[in-house]
């Protein structure tokens, strides 16, 4: 898609930009560097700015924002990665970071990307009252009423057999929440009106879900040269997923329900814009 590699590519030169500039240790940044270059689709920052557009404003000042929440979401994977959590050598294809820099140096690149995500919000020029609610939202999304929360519902439900309601609310949490703040922080920026805000809501926790399912699916039938990690990691530490609940068609035909609620509102906003629906089609048609 090309409106998805042009952002990416605009993402990939400006947030090692944000770490570069800051006075720290260089073993610090290195590691810190590692992982924000080690790829990835940059889809939670592209969807904020491709929401700020489909408003028709310009996404200049979103730029530091969609940078932020990357790097909140590439903390997250550093320390997911970690032995205590989930134990991963591999991370988009590469070693993780933990294995090239140590547990020290990979606890401490993340805490540096979390903290710093809210300093650079702060800094953008943005106006005051755009930058507490994103900052405030961002908070929320992020800590332990979001993803951290989760991530420990997710810990705690390793080796049981889940609800699928119990599945839904960890993914909901882990995955969800940030991308939901994706969406509505680039309505925030946009200055959306509160029903505009309603249904990007819910377009953002649909996909969240659909985002999941799509993951889960590609642990049984993705290879590890499209997905960057090895296959099957799910079921080898005995977690509950959508395929395993549902069977594999049962979560393919999950997905295209949460598909098609999150084009139910997504049209309701009213937004005269293909991209947001572009990149939910990217995220539903992963190779599988």
């Amino acid at each position: 898609m090309a409106y998805m590699n042009k952002k990416k590519e605009l993402l990939d030169h400006k947030l090692p930009a944000f770490i570069e500039s800051v006075e720290m240790p260089e073993s610090l940044k290195d590691a810190m560097i590692y992982s924000i270059n080690a790829g990835g689709k940059r889809i939670r920052p592209i969807l904020m700015l491709a929401t700020v557009e489909a408003f028709g404003e310009s996404i200049e000042e979103a730029i530091p924002v969609a940078c932020a929440v990357e790097m909140i979401h590439t903390y997250s994977l550093i320390h997911d990665d970690l032995p205590a959590m989930d134990d991963d050598d591999l991370r988009r294809g590469k070693p993780t970071n933990h294995k090239v820099f140590g547990e020290a140096a990979a606890i401490l690149s993340g805490d540096a990307l979390l903290t710093q995500s809210f300093e650079v919000i702060a800094d953008s020029t943005l106006k005051n009252e755009q930058k507490v609610k994103l900052i405030k939202l961002l908070s929320y999304s992020a800590g332990p009423a979001g993803m951290v929360g989760g991530q420990m519902a997710d810990l705690n439900g390793e080796k049981q057999e889940l609800t699928l309601e119990q599945l839904e609310y960890i993914h909901h949490h882990k995955t969800g929440k940030l991308l939901v703040y994706s969406v509505l922080a680039g309505a925030i920026i946009a200055n959306a009106n509160e029903e505009q805000m309603e249904h990007l809501k819910e377009f953002g926790e649909h996909m969240g879900l659909s985002f999941q399912i799509s993951d889960d699916i590609l642990d049984v039938e993705g290879d590890q040269d499209k997905i960057g990690k090895l296959p099957g990691s799910d079921e080898n530490k005995e977690k509950s997923t959508y395929p395993k609940l549902l069977t594999l068609t049962g979560a393919k035909e999950k997905l295209t329900f949460h598909f098609e609620e999150a084009l139910k509102h997504l049209t309701a906003t009213g937004i005269d814009d293909k991209r947001l629906e572009s990149i939910a089609k990217f995220i539903v048609d992963r190779d599988h």
